[in-house]
C-alpha cells in the first residue's frame, strides 16, 4: 500500500478510543492516543496484556544497541512491504543514529545491503535480515556464517527474535491497514524524508 492509499484507506478494524475500549485496557489510554497497534489489540484485552510487553522487549533490544535494532526493523519492514512499520521505524531510526541517506537505502527493498551499512558487520547483518525476512526454509550457510561470526550467540538469538517480531507486526499492521501516526510523518518530513520515497 502506498502512503497516499494508506491515507485514504480505512483500517479494517475499529481503532478503539478510551471510551470504547474494554475497562481492563483503559490504562493504556491514560496518556492519550496509544497508537493504532494498541487501539486495535484492545479488542482482545487478554492478547493485549501479553503482546505489548513482548513486542516492547523483543524490539527494544537487550544486548542490541538502538541503531542496530532500527536497522533490523526498518530493513525487514521494507523488504516485507509494510508501510506502517517502515515509516514509523524510519522516524524512530532518525533518533538512533541512522542518517536520512541510510534510511533511504534501507527502505529500498531492491538496494544491496552494503548501500545502507556503515561497516562489514552491518553488511553481514543486513544481508542476513533480507534472507530471514523474505526467505523460505533454512538460511544458507553463506548468509548465516558471516552473521554468526560478527555477533555472539545470545545476540544472534535476540536479532532473530527481533526479525520474527517485526514480521508478525508487519503482517498485522498491513492486513489491518493501520495508519502511520502524524508524529512519525512530521519527524520524517523534518529530516527531508517523504513517505512516498520510503514506503513500499
Amino acid at each position: 500500500m502506498t502512503p497516499d492509499s494508506e491515507a485514504t484507506a480505512e483500517p479494517r478494524v475499529a481503532l478503539l478510543s478510551a471510551e470504547r475500549a474494554p475497562l481492563t485496557t483503559r490504562s493504556y489510554f491514560e496518556a492519550g492516543d496509544p497508537g493504532p497497534i494498541t487501539a486495535s489489540l484492545a479488542h482482545v484485552p487478554e492478547l493485549l496484556e501479553v503482546a505489548l510487553p513482548f513486542f516492547g522487549r523483543a524490539l527494544a533490544g537487550v544486548t542490541v544497541d538502538p541503531r542496530t535494532a532500527e536497522l533490523v526493523i526498518v530493513r525487514a519492514s521494507a523488504v516485507l512491504g509494510c508501510s506502517y512499520c517502515t515509516l514509523t521505524h524510519a522516524a524512530v531510526a532518525l533518533g538512533s543514529g541512522v542518517t536520512p541517506e541510510e534510511i533511504r537505502s534501507l527502505c529500498d527493498p531492491d538496494a544491496a545491503p552494503q548501500e545502507a551499512a556503515a561497516d562489514e558487520r552491518e553488511r553481514a547483518l543486513l544481508a542476513w535480515v533480507d534472507v530471514v525476512a523474505a526467505g523460505h526454509g533454512e538460511v544458507p550457510d553463506d548468509v548465516a556464517g558471516p552473521l554468526m561470526a560478527a555477533y555472539d550467540e545470545a545476540t544472534t538469538v535476540e536479532l532473530l527474535t527481533m526479525v520474527g517480531c517485526t514480521i508478525l507486526l508487519n503482517r498485522y499492521c498491513t492486513t489491518l491497514r493501520l495508519p502511520t501516526g502524524a508524529a512519525s510523518l512530521a519527524t520524517l518530513a523534518a529530516s527531508g524524508l517523504q513517505p512516498s520515497e520510503l514506503a513500499p
